[in-house]
């Protein structure tokens, strides 16, 4: 990788880290948070919610733009609009505000996701697309991490502190990703004239050769959001855990998942293939959230929580990776349509999980499960059918 490029690829993984860790600041105090409006699982479900379905609008959209503009503004619009969303979030006063403020989140969120991933397609070789992909996935987990961490101490001087914190970082970022990051334009020959709406663009994803793959995303990111959301809540309310040990558990059982992602993942695709690597970690994260139900101390309940946040930091970029390397010029469209179908998954899993943790705590557990268990049987299926197709990428590898 040229020095220019290896530096912007440095730039969208500080990006990638600061939006994260403005996402992951607030994980601890939420419970602590929405009780002072009253609410509690099903309200926390349906904001996640919301916020996907943001993300799942829009997302389609700055790839479809990224294409055809350029990476470079909608990241700086993205992290602009995240940040001051934040900042909204922080300081309402009514129920109908925070619903507001997190569907512009998720609008800041598209506009920064699926162009920081065509980014790193535009700058990486077809050798290099694993090891980017990953050091992106990479800094989204570690922002995610050590997020919550912060979250937790900030909140030591007040519940809406760390909200404002949220918001400076995002805004820091804007500015150094103006004046640091360059505005790489990607070359398209397949540009649409005619602007497509989210509909008519899953309809067309349909019939994309990584159209399966986005089925896993979705399927994957349903049962992902199942644990991710109602973590906090679970320890909480069965341990009486507080914002501080619901801090630790995030940070430290997602560390694992950071240093595999910046040193491992790479290997892990030279020599097994990203479906592979996709197919073991999705039973390993069914193993581990089926588990957390079976375990009971603090200790226990982090080793378990490792174990899922580190199969399921392989994973991601696995899927990225593997989509971005079959969607040939694209790479703005399908980056778009990964991360729509992803938030499907994140905005359906929490508003039903929230539902099911208020019936009974075990629940949101047990269909996670399954969920990722389905979400394996369509990988084998598909990885079957396309033995050829997944055995051109892995020798093209081998012979670069």
């Amino acid at each position: 990788m040229v020095k220019s490029n290896r530096f912007a690829l440095y730039v969208l993984m500080f990006n990638m880290f600061i939006a994260m860790s403005g996402i992951g600041l607030i994980i601890p105090i939420m419970p602590a948070y929405l009780e002072t409006f009253g609410v509690a699982g099903q309200v926390l479900g349906t904001l996640i919610a919301t916020f996907a379905l943001s993300q799942f609008l829009f997302s389609p959209l700055a790839g479809d733009l990224s294409d055809k503009y350029g990476r470079k503004n909608l990241i700086i619009f993205g992290l602009i609009v995240f940040g001051l969303s934040q900042l909204v979030f922080g300081l309402a006063t009514e129920l109908w505000v925070l619903y507001a403020a997190r569907f512009f989140s998720g609008l800041g969120s598209a506009f920064l996701v699926p162009p920081m991933m065509a980014f790193v397609a535009d700058i990486t070789t077809y050798e290099e697309r694993g090891r980017g992909m990953g050091l992106l996935g990479a800094s989204m987990s570690l922002g995610f991490t050590i997020g919550p961490g912060i979250g937790g101490f900030l909140a030591e001087f007040g519940l809406r502190v760390p909200f404002i914190v949220a918001t400076a970082v995002a805004l820091i970022a804007a500015v150094i990703s103006l004046i640091a990051l360059p505005n790489v334009r990607p070359t398209i020959k397949n540009s649409l004239t005619k602007r497509e709406n989210i509909f008519q663009q899953m309809r067309r994803s349909a019939s994309t050769p990584y159209f399966v793959l986005l089925i896993v995303m979705f399927v994957f990111s349903f049962g992902l959001a199942n644990f991710q959301s109602t973590l906090s809540l679970y320890v909480d309310k069965r341990y009486n855990y507080s914002p501080t040990d619901i801090a630790i558990l995030i940070t430290v059982g997602g560390f694992v998942g950071v240093i595999a992602q910046t040193f491992v993942i790479d290997r892990l695709f030279r020599k097994f293939g990203e479906m592979k690597v996709i197919k073991v970690n999705l039973l390993v994260a069914a193993g581990a959230m089926i588990g957390i139900l079976a375990v009971g101390d603090f200790w226990t309940i982090l080793l378990v929580s490792m174990v899922f946040f580190t199969a399921t930091a392989l994973l991601r970029p696995a899927i990225n990776t593997l989509i971005s390397k079959l969607a040939g010029e694209q790479q703005g469209f399908a980056a778009g349509m990964n991360n729509a179908y992803m938030s499907l998954g994140n905005m359906f899993g929490p508003a039903i999980a929230g539902i099911l943790f208020d019936w009974n705590m075990a629940y949101p557990y047990i269909a996670g499960t399954a969920i990722l268990l389905v979400s394996y049987v369509i990988a084998v299926s598909w990885s079957s059918r396309n033995r050829k197709l997944l055995a051109s990428k892995q020798e093209k590898i081998q012979i670069i």
